[in-house]
C-alpha cells in the first residue's frame, strides 16, 4: 500500500510556520526502547497514540520491529491494550480501502488502528472520540515525523514524543523520506536557537529526562 500525498501536513505546517514552538516535542528519543513507560503512566498520562511506520515496524510492515518487541510488550502491559492505539497516514484511511491493512495490523499487533478520514496532523476529532474517556493533555503521541505526529500532539494539547531514529529508509515512501529529513534539519535549528516546546501541566518545574531510559 502507498501513501498518498498528505496535503493536510503541508498546509498546516504552512498556517504555523511562525509558531515555531509547535514543532519541538515534549521528550526526544531515540526509539520506543528509550521510552520509560512506567514513569509516563505516573505522570499522568492515561493513552499512548503510537504512529506506525519506523515507529514501531518498518515502512508498510505488519509485524513490531523484533528490537523493539520488549517495549512494545511492556508499553501494552502498563497502560493495557485498550488504552494504546495506531494512528497512522496510511492503514485506517482512505488510502486503505476496506481497512483491510488496518485489520491485518490490528491482528498482528494486538491493539486498535484509528480509522480516520484527515491525515495528521488534521484527524484530532477521530481520535478524541475514540478516547473520550480521557482529557487530551492525558494522551502522549509517539512518532518518527515532526510535520505530522509532532504538530498533530502540539495542535491538540497532548504530550509529544518524537522517536528520532529510524527503522529502516528501504520500502519507505520517497516524498516521506524528503520531508522528513527537512523537519530534522529544521528542529535542529530550533532546538540550537532555545525554542521549547509548548507548555505541558505534567511538566511544570520539571525537565522531561526522567522519562527517558538510555
Amino acid at each position: 500500500m502507498v501513501q498518498s500525498l498528505n496535503l493536510n501536513a503541508i498546509i498546516s505546517s504552512i498556517k504555523v510556520f511562525r509558531k515555531t514552538h509547535l514543532y519541538i516535542p515534549h521528550l526526544i528519543v531515540n526509539d520506543i526502547r528509550n521510552i520509560n513507560f512506567y514513569e509516563l503512566k505516573c505522570l499522568g498520562i492515561n493513552a499512548l497514540a503510537f504512529d506506525k511506520d519506523n515507529t514501531l515496524t518498518t515502512p508498510y510492515s505488519n509485524e513490531i520491529y523484533p528490537p523493539f518487541k520488549n517495549a512494545w510488550e511492556e508499553s501494552k502491559k502498563i497502560f493495557g491494550n485498550e488504552n494504546l492505539i495506531i494512528v497512522s497516514n496510511s492503514s485506517g484511511t482512505e488510502d486503505d480501502p476496506g481497512s483491510i491493512q488496518a485489520e491485518a495490523i490490528e491482528k498482528s499487533l494486538g491493539v486498535y488502528v484509528l480509522r480516520h478520514t484527515s491525515k495528521k496532523p488534521s484527524c484530532g476529532q477521530e481520535l478524541f472520540s475514540h478516547f473520550a474517556a480521557y482529557n487530551p493533555h492525558t494522551i502522549a503521541i509517539i512518532g518518527d515525523r515532526v510535520f505530522t505526529d509532532v504538530l498533530f500532539g502540539n495542535l491538540n494539547g497532548m504530550f509529544t514524543i518524537l522517536t528520532r531514529k529510524i527503522i529502516s529508509k528501504k520500502g519507505d515512501n520517497f516524498m516521506a523520506t524528503m520531508i522528513r529529513h527537512v523537519e530534522y534539519k529544521m528542529l535542529d535549528y530550533y532546538i540550537a536557537k532555545g525554542i521549547k516546546p509548548p507548555f505541558h501541566q505534567f511538566l511544570k518545574n520539571k525537565d522531561s529526562g526522567f522519562l527517558k531510559k538510555e
